[in-house]
């Protein structure tokens, strides 16, 4: 009987313990799943899409011309949300209420699969989102799987819309599914470090910026999925990115990761990032002469948000620890000592922003390496994880430099060769209807003989004598 009872108690607390914590779990106001193309609602990571449908009462969707298409061969590999799309003949637009004015998450799900009705293959066209340029001349990825690409907008209107314009000759658009997600007030900061060459200066209104997610990345783990994440994001393992191996290690822990006020919060950062991390570390009494580097393409000509994620989960004490950071080969950060930043706590999560420039390569390099402080039979680097985040132009444009409104009124390749070619044939019409007439003209007058008798006169008076001949 007593052991009954004890296991009923260590059932309730166990309970109690899950329940208290999924209640402190993230929990946005605005959270619209939209499930596009389908008839019916879909459940993907325990979260429902809901159909956007004419019979539906949460649509959101504003479009004269549209219509659904669900894929020839469905893959049981797939999320049901990629088995259906929303193709778009015309300009239609998502439109979304927004309760929680802020920073927020929109998500954009593409699949291009093909039907016996329609290939999405040769689709082509513009994406709007709250009035930014998202994309141009997209064509929904590639074919080898779902693509799905995330911005961070700051929504002070009643409305966020997301609008699709055909493009070019493939005369449609579409979607699979959009998030739309009021994001943690922590998320953005409103401060971040600017860097210009070695100098650090301050870059205020961080948070009223707009961010399309570039490269997000877990340093020395496995992937992260939405599941595992509190805003259901994906984490991709960094080995693509990575450029130096030897001398680095890789570390897992399998202890609490200590979250505290002031430092990264679960929603920044979830636990599965911050229990893995590569590092360099003193095996004797000399300091290793080498960084950990990595290298990320992005688009050239755009500023970019540069977050690294760090977690000291291998020192053996604190204050053992001193590296420095930098990205795109300047000293982003001299002697970083966590336990300073942690107020001395190990395996406590804290992260450093940085808004760069990307240069003429088309590469963000992010470094850590020993500091003159490193010390020996030490840790003297550490990195847990990478978000890229592409800041949007000065013209309002993620992709190219045309603003909303000429993306608007379609393809600009297009328009600037057919207007040219209109003119240049109405041109040739005209010359050609002009000489036909002259020609027709001369051809009716009849002939006749030529005075013999003229008088002398000056040239002046001669032409208009015979002008008033003719």
């Amino acid at each position: 009987m007593e052991t009954l009872l004890s296991r009923l108690g260590f059932s309730f607390f166990l309970c109690l313990f899950l329940y208290c914590d999924f209640a402190l779990s993230f929990s946005p106001v605005d959270n619209y799943l939209v499930n596009c193309g389908a008839f019916l609602d879909s459940t993907v990571d325990n979260r429902r899409f809901v159909s956007d449908s004419s019979d539906s009462t949460h649509t959101h969707l504003s479009s004269p011309q549209s219509f659904s298409l669900c894929a020839g061969t469905l893959l049981p590999s797939l999320p049901p949300i990629y088995h259906t799309a929303r193709v778009f003949k015309a300009p239609s637009k998502y439109v979304f209420d927004v309760k929680d004015p802020g920073t927020h998450m929109v998500r954009l799900h593409f699949h291009r699969f093909s039907s016996p009705n329609l290939n999405l293959v040769d689709s082509r066209f513009h994406v709007l989102v709250n009035g930014l340029v998202a994309l141009t001349n997209f064509s929904g990825g590639n074919s080898l799987g779902p693509k799905v690409i995330e911005y961070l907008l700051c929504v002070h209107s009643e409305n966020l819309e997301i609008t699709f314009v055909p493009a070019g000759n493939s005369n449609f658009a579409f979607v699979n599914a959009i998030e739309v997600i009021s994001a943690p007030r922590d998320l953005i900061p409103e401060t971040a470090q600017s860097l210009n060459g070695d100098e650090v200066e301050n870059f205020e209104g961080l948070n009223l910026q707009a961010f399309e997610i570039v490269h997000r990345v877990t340093v020395g783990g496995a992937k992260v999925t939405p599941f595992n994440d509190s805003l259901w994001r994906t984490w991709l393992p960094d080995d693509e990115y990575f450029k130096l191996s030897e001398g680095s290690t890789k570390v897992y822990f399998s202890g609490k990761i200590k979250y505290q006020e002031g430092g990264a919060s679960r929603e920044v950062g979830p636990d599965n990032v911050y229990d893995s991390a590569r590092l360099i570390e003193s095996k004797n009494a000399s300091i290793p002469n080498a960084n950990l580097s990595w290298e990320f393409p992005v688009m050239k000509d755009y500023k970019y948000l540069v977050r690294l994620h760090f977690c000291d989960i291998a020192s053996l004490s604190l204050g053992l620890l001193f590296f420095n950071v930098y990205v795109n080969g300047h000293l982003a950060y001299k002697d970083l000592d966590p336990s300073a930043v942690t107020n001395n706590l190990l395996a406590s999560p804290f992260y450093l922003d940085f808004v760069v420039d990307a240069d003429h390569s088309g590469i963000v390099n992010v470094a850590v390496g020993p500091s003159n402080k490193s010390m020996a039979y030490a840790v003297n680097a550490i990195l847990n994880g990478v978000e890229i985040m592409k800041m949007n132009n000065l013209m309002g444009s993620f992709d190219g430099k045309l603003p909303a409104e000429m993306v608007l009124k379609g393809s600009p390749r297009r328009s600037d060769f057919l207007l040219p070619s209109i003119a240049l044939v109405c041109l040739l019409l005209s010359l050609s209807v002009f000489m036909r007439r002259r020609i027709d003209e001369g051809d009716s007058v009849p002939w006749s003989k030529l005075p013999m008798d003229i008088p002398e006169t000056t040239p002046k008076q001669g032409k208009q004598q015979l002008s008033s001949k003719v």
